[in-house]
């Protein structure tokens, strides 16, 4: 590993996305894997509740075959369907205690799975404080890794609600930052008085507004509402307090 590029001289560290796990994750001792719109909102509001989530990466039939193997059920491909759970908040919230779900994410999900033995948690606005506090409690080498959304060529597109995400949840933590992690702590604070304008201004918001979905914004906008804290263990999210 170039260790140019793990921020391992520091105990605060923020990298993006698959590559971000990949550097900082094997010399952290905690990962928080941030996804505001939507799947580490969708994570906090359904552990919250008491359901279990089964993390998978591709929409196709492998995520029928995966959830039969886990005795789960599937969340919906099309956010759009209102009688079903899916990677829209808003289908998660009263989803019942016990449930067993499996939510594919391309962002969100292929990070959480990528990133090995280390402690590994589901951060977003909703639960920055408590996943801080659990996070201090169980090491001081803390990685946060905003997960940003995908160009059309698969690429990574570098989300604005991603890094104001990990700015809240630094912003929580005790340590020495790197300077990436500086510079998302300063973006938070930039939009801390008005998250939900930040969220419905930023392109991932305005193309989930477009595409019908604002309620789903106001709630990865609530901030610091959940004392969920969504552990990745066993292949699944499940909920820890703080």
């Amino acid at each position: 590993m170039d260790i140019n590029f793990d921020q391992s001289e520091y105990e605060l560290r923020c990298e993006w996305g698959e590559q971000g796990v990949v550097k900082l994750a094997p010399v952290s001792d905690v990962v928080v894997i941030v996804d505001i719109l939507s799947f580490s909102t969708c994570v906090d509001i359904a552990t919250n509740n008491g359901a279990i989530i089964f993390p998978y990466r591709w929409k196709d039939k492998s995520a029928v075959d995966y959830a039969l193997s886990v005795n789960a059920e599937l969340a919906s491909f099309n956010r759009k369907l209102k009688e079903s759970y899916s990677l829209s908040p808003v289908s998660l919230i009263d989803i019942p205690a016990g449930t067993k779900l499996v939510l594919p994410s391309p962002n969100g999900a292929t990070l959480t799975l990528n990133t090995g033995s280390t402690t590994t948690l589901a951060g977003c606005l909703r639960n920055s404080k408590a996943i801080a506090q659990f996070a201090m409690a169980h090491g001081t080498r803390i990685a946060i890794v905003p997960a940003g959304e995908r160009w059309p060529d698969g690429s990574l597109r570098p989300a604005l609600e991603d890094l104001i995400g990990a700015g809240a949840i630094l912003n929580f933590l005790d340590g020495q930052l790197s300077p990436e992690a500086e510079a998302a702590v300063a973006v938070f604070r930039r939009w801390e008085d008005d998250l939900l304008t930040a969220l419905r201004r930023c392109s991932s918001g305005k193309e989930l507004t477009v595409r019908g979905f604002p309620q789903d914004i106001e709630l990865a906008a609530a901030f610091n509402v959940s004392n969920s804290v969504p552990l990745f263990t066993h292949n699944a999210y499940v909920k820890r307090l703080a």
